[in-house]
């Protein structure tokens, strides 16, 4: 049996390493010479792309209760970023702006993800929120510096699922975080909001981009391997020159094999091989 860590040991010991975790954060965000995005502005001109993203969904056996709870701590924390301009060398880091999701400032119980698991937390429903930053500045020559995934696992069913899986987020205050830097000359803005369907999110900037940027999912299937089955994709982003239509860039960013943690009655029958 592998030696268990002390974050593991007991509930105090995890606490003792969140904080310490945290600690060592603030201390590297209050020593960095990084230039971290503050200032907000009115929309910019150009709209370089748009997505909303259903707030409520029903996720196998989630309480919907913890949705509700979700469009509340939505509602609390898009402001916060709402107008956020992220100038030439500058840094957008998602818990700058938007702080610790406590209860003393109204945020309420919703799901998060701890160790693969489904829970309950103060705040929860986050990941939501950078998932939507998350596909914006995909489309876009925003360079994304830290980034985690809910690697490994595919948790819930889909349910009118627009995005493909593996573009998620894990973030957790404020020591996983979600952060890009703009190393063009162009200025960046995020808009976000939402309404009581979903929460909405665009990117603009001050001038138009030479290149388009598209996600393309291939290879997207299921397999069973003993008991268990697996989902498998891969995500390529490509860049296209708007002046020709010629691709001049094609990488991929993600590529899936996540155990699959609900009923095989929900998997996609045509797509296991």
């Amino acid at each position: 049996m592998s030696r268990r860590l002390f974050c593991e040991i007991s509930p105090l010991t995890y606490a003792i390493s969140v904080r310490k975790e945290r600690g060592k954060r603030h201390l590297q965000k209050f020593f960095s010479k990084t230039k971290y995005a503050k200032q907000k502005a009115k929309p910019l001109d150009v709209l370089i792309y748009k997505h909303n993203s259903l707030i409520r969904r029903k996720l196998g056996n989630v309480d919907m209760r913890l949705q509700e709870n979700k469009a509340v701590n939505l509602s609390l924390s898009a402001p916060k970023v709402n107008g956020i301009i992220i100038r030439p060398g500058e840094v957008f880091s998602f818990w700058s702006p938007v702080g610790n999701c406590t209860e003393a400032k109204g945020y309420k119980n919703g799901l998060a993800i701890s160790n693969g698991i489904p829970q309950q937390a103060i705040g929860g429903g986050m990941c939501q929120f950078t998932n939507l930053i998350h596909w914006l500045v995909l489309h876009s020559p925003l360079e994304i510096i830290e980034h985690h995934h809910h690697d490994n696992i595919d948790m819930f069913p889909d349910y009118g699922r627009q995005v493909p899986f593996g573009c998620g987020t894990s973030i957790v205050y404020n020591y996983l975080d979600y952060q890009f830097k703009n190393n063009t000359d162009v200025y960046f803005q995020l808009v976000v909001y939402t309404n009581e369907t979903y929460l909405c999110g665009e990117l603009r900037a001050s001038k138009p981009l030479e290149s388009s940027y598209h996600i393309v999912e291939e290879d997207k299937h299921f397999y069973k391997k003993g008991d268990d089955f697996y989902r498998c994709n891969k995500i390529y982003r490509s860049v296209v020159n708007k002046r020709t239509g010629n691709e001049i860039e094609r990488e991929l960013i993600k590529e899936s094999n996540a155990k699959v943690l609900y009923d095989e009655e929900f998997i996609d029958k045509e797509l296991i091989r």
